[in-house]
């Protein structure tokens, strides 16, 4: 499976390498793009859970790296709280090697 990495910068500027078993995070999040919180961690939800179900269909189990990237996504977008306006930058997409996608 193609896995890959998207690099977020988080509101208050920390930046995080998160983890995709497959590409579908391209059809979710573009590179430069800012996020609201809420949308960016829906995004994160459907194209993790793609993602992991896509590892499902193909070795039989659903992939623990997915689920985990979405609940680590979503323990970090909760210290924010429910702030409208609050953004998250998609930095970079990033393919297995770490080479810009």
């Amino acid at each position: 499976m193609p896995e890959m990495y998207f690099d977020v910068r988080w509101p208050d500027g920390p930046t995080q390498r998160c983890y995709s078993p497959s590409t579908t995070v391209e059809d979710y999040f573009v590179p430069g793009a800012e996020y609201e919180l809420a949308e960016f961690v829906e995004r994160s939800r459907t194209a993790l859970g793609i993602a992991g179900e896509r590892v499902r269909e193909k070795f039989g189990f659903h992939c623990t790296g997915a689920s985990g990237q979405l609940a680590r996504t979503e323990r970090t977008a909760a210290a924010y709280g429910d702030v409208d306006g609050t953004k998250v930058t998609v930095e970079a997409l990033l393919g297995a090697d770490g080479s810009p996608r």
